[in-house]
Order: structure tokens, then C-alpha cells, then sequence
């Protein structure tokens, strides 16, 4: 009986000592799950900005269209008479001179057709110096009626038609001979002379290849702008109030302004029924011929100046799909992402027509970095120069020299 009791005994401490155990074990992950989750995170640090004034000055006021240069004379060089060509006498792409020889045709068949013509006009003259001669015994011999009227008649009659025979024998020697000079062509006109549209041993000549090359004067060259009927009626009408001549600008491919200005010259004839543009024309002075015919470009001409306009650098406005916006760094440096209306690029900067105001930072650098409501550390924006920003001060003494 007593073992008994031993043995239920010492379950019952066996049991209190393992729930002691687990107790011990379960107030260790408690302790430390609880730690962990009691660590507090540290806050992020605001992000490091550039930021730049809004710059507000008078800036220019233009209009601007699309463009295409244009030789201001293209001449077609052809030939004139068939052969085959035997000699190219100029370097594709360099400048010629009126007169100057392009291309040469065999002459051999030429000159052997000259020569041909010049022995039929020695025998019609040979031919109508015996006819004068023999009218010239008649009429004495005629005058004593030694010899019939008929017989004057028919002296006088040979004698005209082999004179008449003389004059077509001369014209066919004057044929001949432009047709040798035909062999040789040469450039109409003063200009660029183009790729060859013939190589040598083609056989050349109207019927064959009837285009050699073509020689355009590029200096001064023009340029053509579509302008729409109500531009053009209002710079008709702005052109009548001032006598002076239009003064045009004009951007090259690259963005850069060609050093010299052009003046308006005329508008075509007529508007182009399915655009509704008429052709303009203006024309540019190119020394160095550096712009040739064929090469897109934008044109422009002030039309007023804008007072008082706001702008910030390009690269600060973040163009989504059509629409801009600009983040602003308002009060406690927090970020107020806005929405403006875009107007005219001027240089590096840009004209915000509506949502800025005077004396606002916007951010230039580390755009993507904020976000609406985020405080931000913001510091001075410096311009790399050598991409050609220029810092908003100096464009501002830029636009006030220009004025």
C-alpha cells in the first residue's frame, strides 16, 4: 500500500515539474518576441534637392513655322544633242561657275557633221558665184536684145536660187556647229553642282538619260514656309503698318539659331486647297554655303514681347502625356506637385503661363525623388554649363541685351 502512494507521489511531482518547464519556456519567447517587436524603426531622412528661383523678365514674343531650304535658282543640266559620254570635268559637290564645262559627248560624229555642211556650202557658193557671173553678161547682151527676155529671165532665176541654196547651207553649217558646241556642257548658272545622274559610256541625249545633273545657287538660299490664311492676312496686314522689312530667324536641325537673318520675299499665287496654307517665301544670306537645298528647319518672326513673363529651366517641367507639371517647394520645404500651362522655349528656359507664382522655388534636380507632401532638403541648383544651361541670371541679361 505504501509503494503505491511513493509511486502516485512522484508522478505528481514529475507533472508539476514540466509544467514549470514549459512555463519557464514559454515566458522566454515571450520575452524576446515582445523585444523585438518593441524596437522602434528610425524616421528616413528627407531627400537632397537642387532647387532654382522662378525667374520673371520681358521676354520675346514669336511665331514660328516648319521650314525647307531651297536653292534660290536650281538649274537642270541636259543634253542637247545624243552620244556618249566620255568625260566628267567637275568634282560632285563643288562649287561652278557659269560657263564652266560638267561633262563632255563624244564629238568625232559632230565634227565630221560640220565638216560635211561646210563642203555643201562651198559647192552653193561655188554654184552662185557662176550664176551672178552669167546674169552679169546677160544684162548688158539683154539690153541690146542680143539675147531673149527669157533668157535674162532665167539667169536671174538662178542666180536667186543659188543664193537661196547658200543661206540654207550656211544655217546647216550654224547647226553643225552648235551641235559640236552641244557636246560640251557646261553650267548655266553660278552654284553647287549635285551627284551625276550619268556615268561615263552612257548614251546620253534627249530620248536616253535627259538629266546630267543639277546646279543649284544656294547663296543667298531660300526658304519656303506654309503659312496659314489667317497668319498671312495678319502679317499682310502688319507688313502695310511698317515699311520696314520683316526680320526672320531661323533654327537649324541641331537647335541651333543660323548666325544670319532673313527678310520675306513673296507668298505663291495661290492657297493650297487641302491644307489651307499659302507658301511663303523668304530668303537668307549663306556665305559659307553651309545650308542646302532640301534641309528642314523652323522659321521664326517676333511679333510682340510678354511682360513680366515667369520661367524656370526645362528640365524642371515633367511632362506626362501632354500635360506638365512642376514641384514647387512651398512652406517647411514640403513639395506641392502642381500643374502649369506651358507657353514659348526661350534658350534654356521655358515661359509658365498659369499655375506659378513670382518668388516660388521649383525643383530642377532630384525630380524623382519627390513626391506630393514630402519635405525635402533643398539646395541651390548649379547648371552644367558645358551642356549649355545657362544659369537664370545669365539668360536674363541675355533677353534684357537682346532688348
Amino acid at each position: 500500500m505504501k509503494s503505491v502512494v511513493s509511486f502516485m507521489d512522484e508522478s505528481r511531482e514529475r507533472g508539476i515539474a514540466q509544467r514549470f518547464f514549459l512555463l519557464v519556456l514559454c515566458g522566454f519567447f515571450t520575452v524576446t518576441v515582445g523585444g523585438c517587436g518593441q524596437k522602434k524603426e528610425s524616421a528616413p531622412h528627407p531627400p537632397t534637392v537642387e532647387v532654382a528661383d522662378v525667374v520673371q523678365m520681358d521676354v520675346p514674343v514669336y511665331l514660328e513655322w516648319v521650314a525647307s531650304t531651297d536653292g534660290s535658282v536650281n538649274a537642270t543640266i541636259r543634253p542637247q544633242v545624243s552620244g556618249y559620254l566620255i568625260k566628267q570635268c567637275y568634282r560632285e559637290g563643288d562649287l561652278v561657275h557659269k560657263g564652266q564645262l560638267l561633262f563632255q559627248i563624244d564629238p568625232r560624229i559632230f565634227q565630221t557633221a560640220l565638216d560635211q555642211t561646210k563642203g555643201q556650202l562651198a559647192q552653193q557658193q561655188a554654184r552662185w558665184t557662176t550664176a551672178k557671173a552669167n546674169l552679169e553678161r546677160i544684162k548688158p547682151l539683154a539690153a541690146q536684145n542680143a539675147v531673149s527676155q527669157r533668157d535674162l529671165d532665167d539667169a536671174s532665176g538662178q542666180e536667186q536660187g543659188t543664193h537661196a541654196s547658200v543661206i540654207s547651207a550656211e544655217a546647216a553649217v550654224e547647226k553643225a556647229r552648235l551641235d559640236l558646241e552641244f557636246t560640251k556642257v557646261t553650267s548655266l548658272i553660278d552654284g553647287v553642282a549635285g551627284i551625276a545622274k550619268a556615268q561615263i559610256g552612257d548614251l546620253v541625249g534627249p530620248g536616253q538619260v535627259d538629266q546630267l545633273t543639277t546646279v543649284s545657287t544656294v547663296n543667298p538660299i531660300k526658304v519656303y514656309v506654309p503659312v496659314s490664311e489667317q497668319q498671312y492676312l495678319k502679317a499682310m496686314d502688319e507688313r502695310s503698318k511698317h515699311s520696314g522689312k520683316s526680320v526672320l530667324e531661323m533654327l537649324l536641325s541641331d537647335g541651333t539659331v543660323y548666325p544670319h537673318k532673313g527678310e520675306f520675299t513673296f507668298a505663291d499665287r495661290q492657297v493650297d486647297p487641302n491644307t489651307g496654307t499659302i507658301k511663303v517665301a523668304s530668303l537668307f544670306s549663306n556665305p559659307g554655303n553651309l545650308l542646302r537645298p532640301g534641309q528642314f528647319a523652323r522659321v521664326r518672326a517676333q511679333v510682340g514681347i510678354e511682360k513680366g513673363a515667369l520661367l524656370v529651366p526645362q528640365r524642371a517641367v515633367i511632362d506626362l502625356q501632354g500635360s506638365h507639371q512642376l514641384a514647387v517647394v512651398g512652406p517647411g520645404n514640403k513639395i506641392d506637385i502642381r500643374p502649369v500651362t506651358v507657353g514659348a522655349l526661350f534658350g534654356p528656359l521655358w515661359v509658365i503661363n498659369k499655375g506659378l507664382r513670382p518668388g516660388e522655388k521649383i525643383v530642377v534636380e532630384g525630380i524623382q525623388k519627390v513626391k506630393q507632401g514630402m519635405p525635402v532638403v533643398p539646395k541651390p541648383f548649379v547648371p552644367q554649363n558645358h551642356v549649355g544651361v545657362k544659369p537664370p541670371e545669365q539668360a536674363t541679361a541675355a533677353a534684357q541685351g537682346k532688348r
